[in-house]
């Protein structure tokens, strides 16, 4: 649509609120300032209440405008929606979905989602970005996020889970590792190698202190980090051990150069990931189809991590035999 439905001082009040300043709202908006800030100063005087405290360095929402702006990113939701279902209508799948993903998925179940849509459905465009599950979680709740891929989603009215998969926990390291040959490993196994730990940001950490806390009750040569991204290169580098689900680490799976090693301690409870939108709002059909297409990546994601580990055992065994 060339024109939104949505009055342009909700956007541009919108903007506001995620940019933290009408200057910087103003350049991605790719509209003036003065616009935007007159458009404002007219809502709040329409309304009679201050929608923005004016900072010295920027805008911040007051209750009011809190509530409103919440409002504004459900009818930007909504007009999204029912776009995409005229497009139905005329048999053209057509539409902008906004995805939160997990920091894992960025290098294996996004590039194929996308390849995906891109071939199949090119007027189909999205917007991805990655959080913690907990920001995820609050991304659907506020409107910012249509659809999101969340681990350990706890349930919730608000929210609708459209598909749901276990993770079994395990023991990450690379194909030279002194683990590597196991069937599976304790923690105790494990701790005696050097470990690298993901931050408390993520809901398998938080889960590991409350499950395990004499993990890190004693001092233990481990690294903490909030990036997957250097996790995931200390346990390729050969010596480090990481606590995780296969998903996490599902391309170095399938091409072999990471092993999964499930744990084996009693109450070492499977993870689990979701695909989840808001329940207070049915999902359009261009939603449905991105779940539908999203679902996909992450089932055949997690087969090809699983096929590569099912040879690599049937190759042990032969070579045993």
């Amino acid at each position: 649509m060339r024109h939104s439905l949505v009055p342009a001082a909700l956007r541009y009040a919108d903007q506001v609120a995620r940019s933290g300043s009408i200057q910087k709202a103003a350049r991605e908006l790719h509209v003036a300032a003065s616009a935007i800030n007159r458009q404002i100063l007219q809502l709040e005087e329409e309304l009679g209440v201050p929608l923005f405290e004016r900072l010295p360095r920027g805008m911040r929402l007051t209750a009011s405008g809190d509530a409103l702006i919440t409002l504004a990113r459900h009818w930007l939701q909504d007009e999204r929606g029912v776009v995409a279902e005229i497009r139905r209508l005329q048999g053209v799948h057509q539409g902008h979905v906004s995805l939160v993903a997990m920091d894992s998925h960025a290098t294996s179940v996004m590039p194929a989602l996308v390849r995906d849509l891109g071939a199949q459905h090119p007027l189909v465009s999205l917007s991805i970005a990655l959080a913690t599950p907990d920001d995820a979680e609050a991304a659907l709740l506020t409107g910012q996020a249509d659809l999101a891929a969340i681990f350990n989603l706890k349930p919730r009215r608000e929210l609708l889970v459209l598909w749901k998969s276990a993770l079994p926990l395990g023991c990450v390291v690379a194909p030279g590792h002194p683990l590597a040959q196991r069937e599976t490993v304790s923690f105790q196994e494990a701790m005696a190698h050097p470990v690298a730990l993901q931050s408390k940001a993520l809901t398998i950490r938080r889960y590991l202190e409350a499950q395990y806390s004499w993990l890190f009750k004693e001092p233990r040569r481990y690294t903490e980090t909030n990036s997957l991204q250097l996790v995931k290169q200390l346990a390729l580098g050969g010596n480090h051990v990481v606590f995780t689900s296969e998903l996490d680490v599902a391309s170095e799976l399938a091409t072999g150069q990471l092993v999964f090693i499930p744990i084996r301690d009693r109450g070492a409870e499977p993870q689990e990931i979701s695909v989840a939108v808001d329940a207070t709002k049915p999902p359009g059909p261009i939603v449905k189809l991105v779940s539908e297409r999203l679902i996909q990546a992450l089932q055949d994601c997690l087969a090809a991590a699983r096929a590569q580990g099912a040879r690599a055992v049937m190759a042990e065994a032969v070579s045993k035999a």
